[in-house]
């Protein structure tokens, strides 16, 4: 099972995701603030960060590209509600692994979650 950190900047969302997660075993460590999660990330090893791409003072575009150079090898997948295929290819460019699109649908996630880890 991974060590997952959620970031997004709804309170509830992070909290959903938290409980669907938490049930299929891992550890997850959930944030609403930037830079609380990037100081988290820095200190502790995340197996996979779900980060919202709309959050209040950065993109999570600009928090993944963040972690990605404390932890290189960590996996990402981005959430949101306004999918685009230019937000999609720069995720993916940064290093995302996958992303999935709000509202968050459980079996899909769970279903990534399980791919990105395993890879």
């Amino acid at each position: 099972m991974g060590e997952i950190l959620v970031l997004d900047d709804v309170y509830d969302a992070g909290i959903l995701i938290k409980k669907i997660l938490s049930r299929k075993g891992h550890t997850v460590h959930s944030f609403t603030e930037e830079e609380e999660a990037v100081a988290f990330a820095g200190k502790n090893k995340i197996d996979l960060a779900v980060l919202d791409i709309k959050l209040k003072k950065m993109s999570g575009i600009e928090v993944l590209e963040q972690m990605k150079k404390i932890q290189p090898e960590m996996r990402a997948i981005m959430l949101t509600g306004y999918p685009t295929l230019e937000t999609a290819q720069e995720a993916i460019s940064l290093g995302a692994n996958e992303y999935c699109i709000k509202p968050i649908d459980k079996e899909e996630l769970e279903e990534k979650v399980s791919k990105v880890l395993e890879n």
